[in-house]
């Protein structure tokens, strides 16, 4: 396998587009050796329907595409990453808060902590921003509980 491999599509900001996101990323992953049906697969399907649902969302209807990034780095580091156009980054909402949204990025923080990674936001150049999840490539694919 090579030392760096990458993949991307940039997707309409509408709902249908939220399974495709996840499909697509669940191909990719399978063709760079990842198991369709293991319990890390299903984190990152689940973690890419959020990111993409906030992409769709949470922009007010102001970015009308978002891209999916998907890169590994030395079969050691697996990078996902969501992009938008909207200025406005997510927002780490308390425990107590009552309401039926904003639990999204909680959920993807807990599941990248569990596989031994994390969650991170960069700004783009044109004043977007893109949501990242990190996972330790050998630890997800081997041995991931």
């Amino acid at each position: 396998m090579a030392d760096h491999q990458e993949a991307s599509v940039t997707l309409p900001s509408d709902p249908a587009s939220v399974p495709t996101a996840r499909r697509y990323v669940a191909e990719v992953l399978d063709g760079w050796g990842l198991d369709g049906a293991d319990d890390l697969a299903d984190a990152i399907r689940l973690m890419v329907s959020e990111l993409a649902t906030n992409a769709v969302l949470h922009t007010f209807g102001q970015s009308p595409t978002f891209t999916v990034d998907v890169r590994l780095e030395r079969e050691e580091h697996l990078h996902i990453g969501v992009t938008d156009s909207h200025p406005r980054w997510p927002r780490r909402l308390p425990a107590a808060v009552q309401q039926d949204n904003g639990r999204g990025m909680v959920i993807i923080r807990s599941l990248a902590a569990e596989a031994g990674g994390r969650l991170s936001v960069t700004p783009t150049e044109e004043g977007g921003k893109t949501v990242w999840i990190t996972l330790p490539w050998t630890r997800t694919a081997a041995s991931y509980v």
